[in-house]
């Protein structure tokens, strides 16, 4: 890059700049708002996501296999990217499934999680050959019928609910009365019943919780995970293949928050190893990763329609809003609502500021993108963007809401 090129950190994220205008996938982001021919968009940077791919590898225990959370984001060019680079997929529909075998993946390597499967997505689970990671006694015995009914032998992974959650988490998904897996007390009664049915077990998948930037706190729910999974092992009707830890690993969103040190959770890992070995020779150990892999590679950007001034304070009115990125607006899983990362992407280094609301164009006062955020002052056609972007945007908004335009996906 020339001498014109320097980095933005805003504050977790990095993007260069030039010319005082941020670049994305090697673009300046007026050329690439120029080439959709429409804002708001989404952009992902396919070498954000490679060079997290490549740390995942260098720090991570070779023996611990890498699959990829599609419901982070399901676009078809993104999985296809990822898919070769990893070594499975997990789906949580059958629509993501369609995705996942459209990438060309092994569906011996693709498994399928989530609560209220439907018999139609059992059964294309079934047809296609990939593991269903059972979430109560009624799927099972469901699963077992359909899988009489193809004339197949179904692949299932047990879903476990332990009696331990991810501290600090900030999506808790184990621990207490919960929709996810099945409860550990009752997991030796199911692997009974497994034993009785005609159907392949594979193994145990154990999520605790997700969006987690404590290393202390990742490695406390990998040794209860690790050590609950060798006592289930116990009860098992047949070897475990595939031991499912989760992932968990989060990205720093607000001010304050660092990113995850990946080093000692990898040591951590290694030194797991030889107890999982021992209970469970044949396993593969399996981390789950979506957000880590992606969040960080995707921005949203969208434009200024009008700028106005209420009761002395300045508004940045745009054509994007919460029906496109809701968890930016605050309204995806926020207790107390915290501003994203934003600039003004083709003004990133003016030293003359002031201090902003960004607002999208609905009805709501809710659809705030930033609240009182100190920006370089901006003006009418100038593109606002928010970063970590990659996870959980676009699929995981309102996209009808009040009827206006979809934004575009790139993948550069």
């Amino acid at each position: 890059m020339n001498n014109n090129t320097k980095k933005i950190h805003c504050p977790q994220n990095s993007f260069p700049i030039k010319d005082n205008c941020l670049v994305v996938g090697g673009k300046l982001i007026t050329e690439l708002a120029s080439e959709t021919e429409q804002t708001p968009f989404y952009a992902y940077d396919k070498n954000v996501i490679e060079k997290r791919i490549s740390l995942l590898k260098s720090k991570l225990p070779k023996e611990i296999q890498i699959h990829y959370a599609i419901k982070s984001n399901p676009m078809q060019k993104v999985v296809n990217f990822i898919q070769p680079k990893v070594d499975g997929l997990d789906v949580a529909s059958s629509r993501e499934l369609t995705i996942a075998l459209n990438s060309g993946v092994n569906p011996k390597t693709v498994s399928f999680a989530g609560p209220g499967k439907q018999a139609a997505e059992l059964s294309h689970a079934i047809s296609a050959g990939i593991t269903i990671n059972i979430e109560s006694a009624n799927e099972l015995e469901t699963i077992a019928k359909l899988g009489k009914n193809q004339s197949k032998k179904p692949r299932v992974a047990v879903r476990v609910n332990p009696d331990f959650e991810l501290k600090t988490s900030g999506m808790k998904m184990s621990g207490g009365p919960k929709q996810f897996g099945i409860d550990a007390e009752q997991v030796p009664t199911i692997l009974s019943r497994i034993g009785q049915l005609d159907i392949d077990f594979i193994g145990f998948h154990i999520f605790s919780g997700s969006q987690n930037l404590l290393v202390d706190a990742l490695k406390d729910a990998q040794t209860k995970t690790v050590q609950l999974a060798c006592e289930l092992s116990k009860a098992a009707p047949s070897k475990v293949k595939s031991l499912n830890i989760g992932g968990g690993f989060g990205i720093p969103y607000f001010p304050g928050e660092k990113p995850l040190d990946i080093n000692p959770i990898g040591e951590h890992l290694n030194n797991l190893i030889p107890k999982i070995k021992k209970s469970m020779p044949e396993t593969e150990i399996i981390i789950e990763l979506g957000r880590y892999i992606v969040g960080e590679a995707g921005v949203y950007t969208c434009k200024i329609i009008d700028k106005k001034v209420s009761r002395g304070h300045t508004f940045l009115i745009t054509d994007g809003g919460l029906h496109h990125h809701l968890a930016a607006s605050g309204n995806f899983g926020q207790v107390v609502r915290k501003n994203y990362p934003v600039c003004i992407g083709n003004n990133i280094n003016d030293d003359d500021k002031e201090i902003v609301s960004i607002v999208g164009p609905l009805c709501t006062p809710l659809d705030l993108l930033a609240d009182r955020m100190e920006l370089p002052k901006a003006e009418i056609g100038d593109l606002v963007v928010v970063f970590q972007s990659g996870a959980y945007g676009y699929t995981a908004s309102p996209l009808n809401f009040l009827s206006h335009p979809e934004p575009k996906e790139v993948f550069i």
